[in-house]
């Protein structure tokens, strides 16, 4: 590993002012960032531990829960609000990496960890996310775990973080704090596809800091849930994951929002296959249109056309069993 400077800021405004000069980067958990230092994917100048900033408390209000960016995922999942108000965010959670790198890793690290890719955490492959113009051998190469949707020819790495699609069905809030000041930021704007820049893959700011996410509390995120389908039931990344909340009324849809994990560079969220679902009841027929329009502009790549399948059954799985609740 390069030899790297280190500071341990004790205000936000400090570790801003630290990490705003080029070749810095924050380290919390650093369960994603001193992995790829160590693998000679990522080399930094400047660690800014932020591990001593205000920023781990989870604070419930009436209308939303804020989590703060230093509050560890298991702390999270165990919370009580959080299990009860917005159980799909609590089960996506419990489904990510192991107890330990849990217990370890920060809710704001989560989000901007590195999307999945063999060939980019690999540095003796070419690749446009590590190295911009150097081609992308995962396109003719093996892409089992690849993208089926908002790919680009430079780039189809998936994201990887369950906790993001739990949030981009909740449509929650990402808070940050840069040189220029406080930002809130609409969860689905907060990511970018690959395009011809994928190694851009969220919109902060040089510098810019999460230091929470808010998370809208209601009867549609009461009745979440989240289910993930993976090669083992361990430490393993989803194939395909689905992220789903749900109202009804009178025995149909009133309000349903679905995002999945493990098909595109950023949470996928599907609007047509929630307005095919708006009124009506959830039976055979309504679920089978939904998981149509969840699938249609699916682009399979040479090893993952599999993926088309698994989310049409993850979709079904996932509305039945939330129908089953009252």
């Amino acid at each position: 590993m390069r030899a790297f400077g280190y500071v341990r800021p004790r205000a936000t405004e400090e570790a801003v002012r630290a990490a705003a000069t080029p070749g810095a980067a924050y380290v919390a958990g650093g369960t994603e960032l001193l992995n790829l230092m160590k693998d000679g994917v990522q080399a930094h100048d400047r660690l800014v531990d932020i591990n001593a900033l205000p920023l781990n408390d989870i604070e419930v209000l009436p209308d939303r829960i804020r989590i703060g960016a230093l509050a560890r995922m298991a702390e999270v999942a165990a919370h009580p609000a959080v299990r009860t108000r917005a159980p799909v965010l609590a089960s996506a959670l419990l489904n990510s990496a192991s107890p330990q790198i849990r217990n370890m890793a920060a809710i704001g690290g989560n989000l901007v960890q590195r999307n999945r890719c063999g060939y980019f955490r690999d540095s003796g492959f070419p690749c446009n996310k590590r190295q911009p113009g150097s081609g992308c051998p995962a396109r003719s190469g093996h892409n089992r775990m690849h993208a089926l949707f908002g790919g680009s020819e430079h780039c189809v790495a998936v994201h990887a973080s369950d906790l993001a699609v739990s949030l981009q069905a909740l449509e929650a809030t990402v808070l940050t704090q840069g040189t220029a000041g406080a930002r809130r930021i609409a969860f689905a704007e907060f990511y970018r596809l690959p395009g011809d820049s994928p190694q851009v893959e969220h919109v902060l700011r040089p510098g810019e800091l999460i230091t929470g996410v808010e998370v809208p509390t209601g009867a549609l995120a009461a009745r979440s849930r989240y289910l993930k389908l993976r090669d083992r039931e361990s430490f393993e990344f989803a194939v395909v994951s689905v992220a789903a909340c749900l109202t009804q009324r009178g025995g149909r849809v009133r309000e349903v929002r679905l995002a999945f994990g493990g098909v595109a560079p950023l949470p996928w969220r599907v609007p047509e296959a929630e307005a095919v679902l708006r009124g009506r009841p959830l039976d055979g027929a309504s679920l089978a249109a939904a998981a149509d329009a969840a699938v249609r502009g699916a682009r399979p790549l040479a090893h993952n056309g599999f993926k088309v399948e698994l989310m049409r059954r993850a979709l079904t799985g996932v509305l039945t069993e939330l129908g089953r609740q009252r």
